[in-house]
């Protein structure tokens, strides 16, 4: 499979209650060809991911409303495009959104570490789109068991294309569901919340960065990502 085809297929795939940042249209936020541009965002990702060889892919667990949602790039918001196109060799990546570029919490921890580590990684999330309560387009959620099932050969693919060394899942959720890949996972604290000193200092480790863990970029609070075991039912 190749990037485009791989988006191709991710742009297929319409499942009630949830936003498909690469086929939906969001009539608020999105400029008039918002899917398009994060389509586009994503091909540029993998395309330098596959010419960087990237060994690692970090895995979270759905796609936020402030970050991915809005981009099209996995744990990445608004804010921090630029970094990811910095990272990834110079890339475009293009705002597919009207007004102010809008920060996430978790995608601030995560760009801060990927900026001290220097190293392109791979940025995905076990459920790709964006699952929001029935009515409430702009909450989180977690994804069903279903979904995740209806969405696995999306993941399977993605690694059969990057073929990495290793998975990193960040927050218990992420580790449990990716139970069934055959690839060596490590399981990292997830930033929100409390945990973004155990997220940094175990990526650190990994890394094998011996700066001490700094403190990450205080913004506003937004809806949990990662609370504990989800029943996934």
């Amino acid at each position: 499979m190749t990037p485009k085809s791989f988006v191709s297929a991710l742009a297929a795939a319409d499942l009630p209650s949830v936003f498909n940042p690469w086929r939906d249209h969001c009539a608020i936020h999105d400029r008039r060809d918002a899917a398009a541009r994060r389509r586009a965002n994503l091909e540029e990702i993998l395309a330098a991911a596959l010419d960087a060889r990237v060994e690692t892919i970090w895995i979270a667990r759905d796609l936020g409303y402030r970050g991915g949602r809005r981009t099209g790039v996995p744990l990445t918001d608004e804010v921090h495009l630029v970094h990811a196109a910095a990272l990834m060799g110079g890339i475009a990546l293009e705002r597919a959104t009207q007004g102010p570029a809008i920060a996430e919490r978790t995608a601030a921890v995560i760009w801060q570490v990927l900026s001290r580590i220097g190293q392109p990684v791979m940025l995905w999330n076990v459920f790709p789109f964006h699952p929001h309560e029935a009515g409430d387009p702009m909450s989180n959620r977690c994804h069903t068991r279903a979904e995740r099932e209806a969405t696995w050969p999306l993941l399977q693919a993605l690694v059969a294309m990057v073929q990495p060394k290793r998975i990193v899942a960040i927050g218990r959720d992420a580790h449990l569901a990716l139970d069934g890949l055959d690839i060596p996972i490590t399981a990292i604290r997830h930033p929100s919340y409390g945990g973004q000193r155990e997220f940094i200092g175990g990526m650190y480790d990994l890394y094998g960065i011996t700066d001490d863990c700094e403190a990450a970029p205080k913004l506003p609070l937004e809806p949990r990502h990662d609370v504990g075991i989800c029943a996934m039912a």
